[in-house]
């Protein structure tokens, strides 16, 4: 039996997802638990607060009255309990009161006793207080004359204390005064505590965390596995992808992923594979047509130079036959050196190595210039060659490039014109472009084949008729192609058979960049 790999298995991306996302969820689960008990907490210690504070307004209200009545001074202070007995909410807090209290005079002594309504009466400090230990003397004189009651500066009026057992209490403290005045015109103050226990609060806390500590693990494993879950059906295109992937092949290019129409981030990803899939396809049948071309092309001249190697070596006896062979076997190199320059410039120049090196120039001149280099074969060619250029037409142009781009559709137009045709050149400049027109009255490019014009070494169908003994490399118009589209420009073409050819070249008249501008002042200085 195969056992699992968990190391690769934790490598991947499912697991890493699935482990990020349980991570944080564990950790929002736990911050969001800590501040809910936070939260509770201190809810609870309010409501406690706020159960003492309406105790304390039952006693403010005449639950507890200290009167010392006509005693003399020195003799045992007195206070008494006055609740209605017959009303259940009154009892009930009388009993809460009741449970947990402390009266000490001002020196901080607990009063002789409390007269409950039927006269009897009690110690001034309940057995659960005592239990809690009774303060000292010192720290209540202190807190009676700091003024330990709600609304005084600073007043810190609630304590919490722990019992023999180790229970929590909540303890309310302030003052309260004699019913009656003494000899200086003055009531006498009273220290008075109160409390209520917090068991209920610690309770309800601790379950609150038992409930929690058992609710987040088993939460945290349902979320993990829905977690995985989840990833592995968010990951399912992704791993489609990649067996798609290692099934293309350079045999199989035309393999394609259906996309999910989910228009989400997947889908996107699916179709841009399948456009990159696209454009391998397209690359590998350019590649697969220019293999083909440059064996046919070269396979011509080496077959020619062998030829005629051949025929030197075997037949020849004079020297004029070694001659011819060798002259025709040097024509062939030189065709071959012709398609291998050719090939190497058009492969740098689609490659990206070979750059523009962009001048403002005078385009009007330059075109000038071709034309009268070219009316010298346009006469052996009896065609007429006229131009329609402006005197200034000045753009940021490479010049090599430029000469070879109208160089190339010239030679093209003189070769494929009959006798007595025209060839015509025209500029038109405008505001942000200008357009170079070559246009002939030649034989003219059936419509199926415009298509192809453009491709490396394609030579339209029955264009061999033209004059004299050179077909040409097929490669003029791919380099036309890409200086045009490295100047960021269009190139159209419009043709019919019998009724000739124009090719209509778009420039965008871009300024050269400031830098270049300043180095050619200085070399002009």
């Amino acid at each position: 039996m195969r056992r699992p790999d968990f190391g690769r298995l934790s490598r991947g991306l499912r697991f890493r997802l699935t482990a990020s996302y349980a991570l944080i969820f564990a950790l929002l689960f736990f911050i969001f638990a800590a501040l809910f008990r936070e939260r509770l907490k201190t809810t609870l210690a309010e409501q406690s607060q706020d159960d003492l504070n309406q105790e304390w307004a039952a006693m403010k209200g005449g639950y507890l009255e200290i009167d010392r009545g006509v005693q003399p001074p020195g003799s045992p202070e007195k206070a008494f309990w006055k609740y209605d007995d017959t009303d259940q909410d009154e009892s009930r807090t009388f009993a809460e009161i009741k449970s947990l209290y402390l009266i000490a005079d001002a020196r901080g002594h607990a009063i002789n006793e409390v007269i409950n309504e039927n006269d009897s009466g009690e110690p001034a400090v309940s057995a659960a207080y005592k239990d809690l230990g009774i303060d000292r003397p010192a720290d209540i004189e202190r807190r009676v004359r700091d003024g330990v009651a709600p609304g005084k500066p600073n007043a810190t009026p609630f304590t919490t204390r722990r019992n023999s057992e180790g229970e929590r209490f909540l303890i309310r403290s302030g003052i309260f005064y004699d019913m009656r005045l003494d000899s200086t015109g003055h009531r006498l103050p009273f220290y008075v505590a109160i409390g209520k226990s917090l068991e209920h609060d610690d309770r309800t806390l601790h379950e609150f965390t038992l409930v929690f500590v058992g609710v987040i693990p088993v939460a945290l494993l349902l979320g993990s596995l829905m977690g995985w879950f989840m990833t592995g059906r968010a990951l399912k295109p992704v791993l489609s992808v990649a067996r798609t992937a290692q099934r293309i092949s350079g045999s199989n290019l035309s393999l394609r992923i259906p996309t999910r129409h989910a228009g989400d981030e997947l889908d996107y990803l699916i179709l841009t594979f399948n456009r990159m899939i696209e454009g391998l396809e397209a690359s590998f049948q350019q590649i697969k047509q220019f293999s083909t071309d440059v064996s046919h092309e070269l396979r011509t001249p080496i077959t020619g130079i062998r030829g005629q190697l051949e025929v030197a070596l075997f037949t020849a006896k004079t020297t004029d036959q070694y001659r011819e062979a060798m002259f025709n076997a040097l024509q062939d190199i030189d065709r071959l050196s012709q398609i291998v320059r050719a090939l190497l410039l058009l492969s740098q120049a689609e490659s990206g190595q070979l750059t523009l090196q962009k001048s403002r120039l005078n385009l009007g001149e330059i075109v000038k210039d071709l034309v009268e280099e070219f009316q010298i074969p346009a006469e052996a060619a009896a065609v007429r060659l006229t131009a329609d250029v402006p005197d200034d037409c000045f753009a940021g142009i490479d010049r090599v490039q430029i000469e070879r781009m109208i160089t190339n559709l010239l030679s093209n137009a003189i070769k494929f014109t009959p006798e007595n045709g025209s060839v015509r050149v025209r500029l038109r400049p405008a505001e942000d472009r200008f357009e170079i027109v070559v246009e002939d009255t030649g034989c003219g490019i059936p419509t199926e084949y415009l298509p192809h014009i453009f491709d490396r070494f394609y030579r339209v169908p029955g264009s061999g008729t033209a004059p004299g003994p050179e077909q040409g490399l097929g490669l003029g118009l791919s380099f036309v192609a890409w200086i045009v589209k490295a100047h960021e420009g269009k190139i159209e073409v419009e043709s019919a058979p019998g009724k000739g050819t124009r090719f209509t070249i778009t420039l965008p008249a871009a300024d050269v960049p400031a830098d270049v501008l300043e180095l050619e002042r200085q070399s002009a200085g």
